[in-house]
């Protein structure tokens, strides 16, 4: 008897220590983990705020910690969920976040960010705009282009454009993913193709958002894009920056031995590079 009443003794404060664990556990992480909010395009607040610090504390977002999920804040999103075997759809719901938690564990917000005292917590939003084209096209397909493309691509680069150091890696793994078995020319044309997107009003302003798009690339759908780029690779991007176009201010490019998107045919053809054809 006295034996059994040790064992339930045991087992009681055991019980009650873990509740008083859990629950100290709970109070100190309550303020830096995820509202059930489901977080998009549009969504602003703490939630987006813990977001973009996060992603920044593993190197997948290079902007600025303000609280509103913009198209940047969006393609940082869209590279995780990829990096770590996700679908890559920019929305950040339970399983997203319970990856980023995963990852991030040590993290702890700075200074800078911390929402200010009055902020709200994490709205839902709405994604803005449709997605155009689909199927392979063996190539720089149409991403999610919906408009008319305003003015011109004289990009005067010398890296004007604001490029980060994130971003120029990101052009060299997608040049040598792309193509690295065509002609130098033709990998110039291919960074000078991501780089007209961006200074398009049709694409993303960031050359890692443009990159990322869905459906726009070959080598992101296929895992490629994670290649370690060559020197020569880099020095393509770096040759597109400083001003060289061999596509002619091009928009899009496609291999037509391996292109199963009707639409990219409709696109008007400026000059064939390698095994690329580049088009407007």
């Amino acid at each position: 008897m006295r034996i059994r009443l040790i064992i339930v003794t045991a087992v009681i404060v055991s019980l009650l220590f873990g509740a008083f664990t859990i629950q100290q556990f709970g109070k100190r992480m309550s303020s830096e983990t995820f509202s059930n909010a489901t977080l998009q395009l549009g969504s602003t607040g703490k939630d987006v705020y813990e977001l973009q610090g996060r992603l920044k504390y593993l190197g997948f977002y290079d902007g600025k910690v303000d609280g509103q999920f913009g198209p940047k804040t969006q393609n940082a999103v869209t590279w995780f969920q990829w990096r770590f075997g996700m679908k890559s759809d920019g929305i950040v719901a339970g399983k997203t976040k319970l990856k980023l938690w995963e990852a991030t564990k040590n993290w702890k917000p700075t200074a800078d960010e911390l929402p200010p005292a009055a902020g709200g917590t994490g709205g839902t939003g709405k994604a803005a705009g449709n997605r155009a084209g689909g199927g392979n096209t063996g190539g720089g397909g149409a991403g999610a282009a919906t408009g008319q493309r305003q003015g011109g691509t004289n990009l005067a680069r010398s890296n004007h454009l604001g490029l980060s150091d994130n971003d120029i890696r990101i052009m060299a793994n997608a040049v040598y993913g792309e193509a690295r078995g065509e002609p130098y020319e033709g990998q110039v044309a291919v960074a000078a193709v991501i780089l007209n997107r961006v200074t398009s009003q049709s694409f993303p302003d960031t050359a890692s958002g443009v990159v990322f798009q869905p459906r726009a690339f070959t080598a992101v759908a296929d895992g490629q894009i994670w290649l370690t780029p060559n020197e020569r690779a880099r020095q393509a991007v770096q040759d597109a920056i400083n001003g060289w176009d061999p596509s002619g201010g091009c928009l899009y490019y496609f291999n037509p031995d391996t292109a199963t998107s009707a639409w990219i045919w409709t696109r008007p053809q400026v000059k064939k590079i390698g095994k690329h054809i580049f088009c407007m």
